[in-house]
């Protein structure tokens, strides 16, 4: 177990590095997953509020236009920093249908253009989309031109994506390069990362982007070979870092309230395997089966997920729940810490506790 433990440490310790600018955190990140759903805010400013001096909710959309940022697909949808986007194209798949010709056009002529704005042109038809609904034609057509690199979000509008024609992308990397790099980059935001884990993130780029380079577990057993990365065995499994990775890392005594989609703990196997319990991401399910709540965050005390927490704000008040999957932690420092957590959340949201 000390062996787990110290990897809860360089996890805690890598990942909530020194709060700086926005754009040094989605730099050294590389990618902050992106969600619609605010209770009591986006997962993309819970996520960054830890990373980012002085943040507050808002942030984000706010300064995107400035920021050097994209708005893509890694290993779910968010923003990436421009290092990393250019490892995601050009990602091919066919040339432009009809109507997503139309879209491509109309957004090059208008320059910047809003979906509401592209049914105005288009028309409001919908469509069936992948899971067997409907959805708004233009807003398919969309999503398949920026997946594909032929258009971007130049910014957001009351959290609505406002797309552009898509910036001249540098040249692409070598295929071999071009992966090795994305692997780093997988591995630099959710380290110390499963092997297992790992190998089913690059499996899908490999065989549908870069067939020729083999298989995932080959792919990275010559990265780990070449010393590109290194493996270190916890509690039965095989955990990935980068190379030179300080093993004797620890996560200051503070108590932290994480998005569900957190880096830190977005791998639900890992979180189990590290801290005993599962956790579950409950908004979608019915009101009477949650466990925990509709937007519970785990809540960190330096590197122990000990529980979580469930915050909205009412009439300008700040309120907060908490739930433990052990025993409460005894003593001042906690209630301290936990006091000065509420405080930070409340700053960040611009309400009153």
């Amino acid at each position: 177990m000390e062996e787990l433990r110290k990897l809860r440490g360089v996890a805690a310790a890598r990942s909530l590095f020194e709060a700086g600018t926005l754009q040094r955190a989605v730099d050294r990140l590389g990618f902050v997953q992106a969600d619609p759903i605010r209770s009591p805010a986006r997962a993309q400013d819970l996520i960054l509020r830890h990373r980012v001096a002085g943040y507050r909710a808002g942030d984000l959309e706010r300064l995107y236009p400035r920021l050097d940022a994209e708005e893509d697909y890694l290993y779910a949808y968010g923003f990436v920093s421009r290092g990393v986007w250019r490892l995601l194209h050009p990602r091919g798949g066919g040339k432009p249908g009809a109507f997503e010709g139309k879209v491509l056009a109309a957004v090059t002529g208008l320059g910047e253009a809003h979906p509401g704005e592209l049914e105005k042109h288009l028309g409001a038809r919908r469509v069936t989309n992948a899971w067997g609904g409907l959805s708004k034609a233009t807003t398919q057509a969309l999503d398949w031109l920026h997946y594909r690199g032929l258009l971007r979000v130049a910014r957001r509008e009351g959290g609505v994506r406002v797309f552009a024609p898509a910036r001249q992308a540098p040249d692409p990397l070598p295929a071999r390069q071009r992966m090795r790099e994305r692997v780093l980059a997988l591995v630099n935001i959710l380290a110390p990362v499963p092997l297992r884990q790992l190998r089913a993130m690059a499996a899908r780029p490999l065989s549908r982007y870069f067939p020729g380079l083999g298989t995932a577990p080959a792919f990275l057993a010559s990265m780990i070979k070449e010393g590109e990365l290194a493996v270190v065995k916890a509690g039965g499994a095989d955990y990935v870092l980068p190379p030179g990775c300080d093993l004797s890392a620890e996560a200051p005594r503070k108590v932290r309230f994480l998005a569900p989609f957190d880096p830190l703990v977005w791998d639900r196997a890992r979180f189990e395997h590290f801290w005993g319990w599962a956790y579950r991401f409950e908004a979608y399910t019915p009101a009477a089966k949650r466990l925990r709540g509709y937007y519970a965050m785990p809540l960190l005390w330096g590197d122990e997920v000990i529980g979580w927490a469930n915050a909205a704000v009412t009439e300008g008040s700040l309120r907060v729940e908490t739930g433990f999957a052990r025993p409460r932690p005894a003593g001042a420092a906690f209630r301290r810490e936990l006091d000065a957590e509420q405080a930070r959340l409340a700053a960040f949201l611009g309400a009153r506790l």
